[in-house]
């Protein structure tokens, strides 16, 4: 095997200034946080919304959140992402056409990536929003309607600071692969850091060592994240349910 190792890739000039390759892995690991956290945003906020819908008396409310799951979640991240960066764009006002074709390609497919991702994942926390509320026992929402409380101020102040309590260890989940999803962004030209991994790859011709550092990367964010959400998790945690402990 004739392969020259090098594990200092990342220190060597890329010709371009006085850039090192790190300094690209950098930059992709931004784009990669910039997108990362624009779509949880998105998910969270409709998720939340359409997944509250989902358990209101309202049948027109829930049927709006039912098909949104079904549509999104039947619907490939990939497909969604293309349709947001190459076809929706085409669908607007001529302005607006104008002003996004006048963007920073880089930004452009950036805000694309995460919009597409963002509805995307937003379909999966509908459902676990749903189910969080669902779990509730129903005493909770009648105790809140004897104290006078509206539908609005029940979810408010007593349903939903419990119904996240229950659904944070599968946020965890979603939160992580809402990130690794991210990734994707880089096939409408976002340079996030499998794009830049990949270049990087290109460039030098070293392949192994630069894919292991772009992989140690994304296990450190990740179990940094997890570790994040299980320290939340057991802050919040209420004793006495759902693995709080015993009664003091």
């Amino acid at each position: 095997m004739n392969y020259q190792w090098n594990w200092g890739v990342l220190f060597s000039p890329t010709g371009v200034g006085n850039e090192l390759y790190w300094h690209w892995l950098v930059t992709g690991f931004q784009w990669l946080l910039i997108i990362g956290a624009s779509a949880w945003c998105i998910a969270m906020v409709i998720g939340t919304v359409l997944g509250i819908m989902r358990t209101l008396p309202s049948k027109s409310a829930q049927l709006i959140g039912k098909l949104y799951v079904d549509f999104f979640r039947n619907v490939p991240l990939l497909v969604q992402l293309f349709f947001w960066f190459y076809v929706m764009p085409n669908l607007l006002t001529e302005g607006f056409r104008s002003f996004w074709y006048g963007l920073d390609p880089n930004t452009s497919a950036a805000i694309s990536a995460a919009i597409g991702l963002g509805l995307f994942t937003a379909a999966r926390i509908v459902e676990q929003v749903r189910t969080g509320i669902e779990s509730l026992p129903k005493g909770q929402s009648n105790a809140a309607a004897a104290l006078g409380f509206s539908t609005a101020q029940s979810y408010r102040y007593v349903i939903l600071p419990q119904a996240f309590r229950v659904i944070l260890p599968p946020l965890s989940s979603e939160l992580t692969n809402c990130f690794k999803n991210a990734s994707i962004a880089s096939l409408v030209g976002v340079t996030e850091l499998i794009s830049q991994t990949k270049t990087i790859s290109e460039y030098t011709q070293n392949s192994f060592e630069v894919y292991t550092f772009a992989t140690v990367i994304y296990l450190i964010f990740n179990l940094t994240l997890i570790f994040g959400m299980i320290t939340l998790e057991k802050k919040l945690r209420i004793k006495g349910q759902i693995d709080g402990g015993s009664h003091a």
